[in-house]
Parts: structure tokens; sequence; C-alpha cells
């Protein structure tokens, strides 16, 4: 859970098995790479609770080491308490963003920002689609979505 001292962003898609635990990797290495590594809290989480406790996608798992990124997630449902504890919820279509500030308003002490992860991408590309149900190269354009997006983030919260 998300302390006072750190900052705090949960990456949110529908399963958590594909474009949310891919933009949690991507964001955990830059910033290690950076040197702020120690200075943010980093999570993904899912609106449904299909995939809980499910490794992800293994061609988003292909696609993160292709690009020597490591993830040992396990999908989870968003709770009430990532609310209350998050400073930033970045979720990946606007169904997940109504399913989020739905669930929002029903949390007395709510202090996440939520926002579309792709608001941040310098390209406008607003939507980071869902891959499940397409090929390898459908993963990588959300690769490159999130590690346009999660730098951008990065620089602006800095």
């Amino acid at each position: 859970m998300a302390s006072n001292s750190r900052k705090s962003v949960l990456f949110v898609c529908l399963g958590n098995i594909c474009r949310s635990p891919i933009a949690e990797a991507v964001f955990q290495k830059m910033a290690t790479e950076n040197g702020v590594g120690d200075d943010w809290i980093i999570d993904s989480g899912a609106v449904s609770d299909w995939n809980t406790g499910s490794t992800p996608d293994s061609r988003a798992l292909a696609c993160l080491r292709n690009h020597v990124t490591e993830t040992d997630h396990r999908a989870r449902q968003v709770t009430k308490g990532d609310f209350e504890t998050f400073d930033y919820i970045l979720c990946m279509d606007e169904s997940n963003l109504r399913d989020l500030k739905r669930k929002a308003n029903a949390v007395k002490n709510c202090k996440a920002k939520i926002e579309l992860l792709g608001s941040y991408d310098p390209q406008k590309q607003l939507i980071i689609n869902d891959p499940y149900y397409g090929s390898d190269k459908d993963f990588e354009v959300v690769y490159d979505q999130c590690l346009r997006c999660c730098k951008a983030f990065l620089e602006n919260n800095s």
C-alpha cells in the first residue's frame, strides 16, 4: 500500500494480465533506471476479478522479455483501499475510467487522481487498446504506448 513519504501509482486495465502489468513493469524499470525507484510505490490491478492470481498473459511476458523488462506480478482486483492510498490510478481506456470513477464515488476518502494513462502520451493516443484478442504486434503497440506515457508521467512527477 502507498504511504505518505513516497509517491504511488496504480496502473489499471480490465483483467490485469496484458496492459496494466506491462505499464507497471515499464514504469518500474524506468523509475529504477532514473534513480527514483525507491521514491515510488508501483502496482497494477484490474477492474474485474476474472484473472485474480494469474500471471500476465504469455504474450505480455514475451513482449517484456524482448525489451529486457521483468515482472513477477499476479493479477488482482482494485480495492476500496487503493482509492484511499494511491496518489494516481492510471487506466487504459474509457471503460476502465468509467468503472474506476463509479467505484471511487463509493469511497469516502478517495485521494487518488484517476486518469487515462494515454493522457500523458506525447503522440496524443489517448486509448491504449486491449491486445488480448490480437497478435504479438498488438502487444508491441501497447508496450510502445506505455513507454511514451510512463516517460511523460515520470517527467511530470519528478
